[in-house]
């Protein structure tokens, strides 16, 4: 009788447990994904993957975290904090300069660099020759003033010639609106709000991209934790398989990456993120991207990026293999 009673109870057990079971064996893998900044446009395509299901049909669950910068990020990355993430790679290349950090850069997906300069039509400010004797704003924390005077030495104009301010992030548009500044260091994905503030005060904007003028290089780049990519390779490849597909689908309908934003972070301004997503396109598809394939790294871009990295930090080009930060071995999986 007891035998009897210790079967059934064995067997109800069982019963109940099976559907634990079968969830716990169909849980989706679970990442924490950290941005080198916040929502928005230019972010577009990790919204795409989330909200029309891209993720979820990789069997990923993603939690996209808002960032303060892209050398954060690379720390919340090597701590662990984050098992994948995104930022400049000239940030991950002047981390591992600095010392050893267990971050690996797997997919670029900004080609070429962001960084330009914002002004007005009517500034007389045509060329980068045309800064000298001008006043140019620009934030203390920004990643540009790193290339900036380098810029402009390769472009034959002295630094010292150009007077180079510090202000407040939020107010360098309002600086160049009320014409206390001639332009601003800004990324060329900032400029559809800078737009704005400029149609306000009866101005309009012109941007000079300093990929025009020789500052080249790969610029976001999706990292990923050394340990969890040696242990969970499988799900990496997945979540890069689901951000190839959700770029590819914000080239082709802008209005869709604004709405997923939207959908996901209810506070931006869907008619502005839209137009930062179409200034973000041409940083991800361009002829860089048509030459080495949409998310495969190019050795020489990559060295390039570094040569940048080595000047900014006046250290030799052979203190480091650039290449010893990236891995490539992804390209055939995606």
């Amino acid at each position: 009788m007891w035998i009897s009673i210790l079967i059934k109870k064995s067997l109800l057990t069982a019963i109940l447990s099976f559907p634990l079971l079968i969830s716990s064996a169909s849980a989706a893998d679970q990442i924490n994904f950290q941005f080198g900044w916040l929502p928005g446009g230019d972010r577009g395509y990790f919204y795409i993957a989330q909200e029309q299901g891209l993720f979820a049909a990789e069997d990923l669950d993603v939690n996209l975290l808002p960032g303060k910068g892209s050398s954060d990020a690379i720390s919340k990355i090597a701590s662990g904090v984050a098992q994948m993430g995104e930022g400049g790679l000239d940030a991950l290349l002047t981390a591992k300069v600095q010392g050893e950090i267990p971050v690996t850069g797997v997919m670029p997906m900004f080609t070429k660099v962001p960084d330009g300069l914002a002004t007005t039509t009517d500034s007389g400010i045509e060329t980068l020759a045309d800064l000298k004797g001008k006043k140019v704003a620009t934030s203390p924390f920004t990643s540009s003033n790193g290339p900036w005077p380098f810029l402009l030495e390769m472009n034959t104009v002295d630094p010292t010639a150009v007077n180079t301010t510090n202000a407040d992030a939020a107010t360098l548009p309002a600086l160049l609106a009320t014409g206390q500044v001639d332009a601003i260091i800004s990324y060329v994905t900032n400029t559809p709000a800078t737009s704005v503030v400029l149609e306000q005060a009866g101005k309009k904007l012109k941007v000079i991209p300093w990929s025009d003028y020789g500052l080249d290089g790969y610029s976001t780049t999706i990292f990923v934790n050394d340990t969890y990519l040696a242990e969970h390779r499988d799900v990496v490849v997945r979540f890069l398989r689901a951000i190839k597909k959700a770029a590819v689908m914000m080239q082709e309908d802008p209005a869709l990456a604004a709405a997923s934003l939207k959908a996901a972070v209810p506070e931006v301004d869907e008619k502005i993120s839209e137009e930062v997503v179409v200034a973000t396109i041409p940083l991800m598809f361009n002829d860089v991207t048509d030459k080495a394939g949409l998310g495969i790294f190019d050795p020489e871009r990559v060295t390039t990026t570094w040569s940048w990295v080595a000047k900014q930090k006046s250290v030799a080009l052979d203190s480091m293999d650039p290449m010893s930060a990236i891995d490539m071995t992804f390209a055939s999986e995606m």
